[in-house]
């Protein structure tokens, strides 16, 4: 079962971006898994310069999953947000610092009371270089959490796989129902940018 149909005649509710088509040539993607995806998504299309985002399912091995299907555990897939954005408005790492601060990379397959592989913590790459600004992010926050006393981080950094859009019902969901259920819970630790930078270029 695909949405593809459903979805092509849908703009994104905040940006009035087409969810599918083509995007301008110098926008960017990226892809993060950090729990519930419906309020994973509102803290990325809150931020300015990300241009699109879009719920979906990935990192798995069911072709075409539905919402069921992913929240029995046994595809493999987790609840990801894709987005696109406009590097000349907000790097790759200002994502990297809303992925970190706005969810709890350190709980395995689950985020507060969300359990289960899909729920998992996780950053697909799409290149060299975002796997290089995601390992050295990762570096630098995980000494950040134990300066606090918290656990080892337990997100994944993998490859980006084939992305799966999820329902229309879900994309944009907390503009539709803007009191609607967000299971985030961020550890209240700060990336420190800086750092990640000269971790980068040492």
């Amino acid at each position: 079962m695909t949405f593809s149909t459903q979805l092509s005649s849908l703009n994104h509710k905040v940006t009035a971006v087409p969810l599918l088509g083509d995007k301008p040539e110098h926008w960017q993607q990226a892809c993060f898994a950090m729990g519930c995806f419906w309020g994973a998504e509102r803290r990325f299309w809150e931020l300015e310069g990300v241009k699109c985002t879009a719920v979906g399912y990935t990192g798995g091995t069911k072709d075409h999953p539905t919402y069921e299907e992913v929240c029995t555990g046994t595809t493999g897939h987790a609840e990801a947000v894709l987005l696109w954005f406009d590097p000349k408005e907000v790097s790759y790492l200002d994502l990297l610092a809303v992925f970190w601060q706005e969810h709890d990379p350190t709980q395995g397959m689950r985020q507060g009371n969300d359990v289960g592989s899909q729920y998992r913590s996780a950053i697909y790459v799409m290149n060299d270089s975002q796997k290089e600004a995601a390992m050295a992010s990762k570096q630098v926050y995980e000494q950040a959490l134990k300066g606090v006393g918290r656990d080892s981080i337990t997100t994944e950094i993998t490859p980006a796989a084939r992305f799966y859009y999820a329902e229309p019902v879900h994309q944009q969901y907390l503009v539709t129902h803007p009191y609607g259920y967000c299971g985030l819970q961020s550890t209240g630790v700060a990336l420190d940018q800086t750092r990640v930078m000269g971790a980068l270029k040492g």
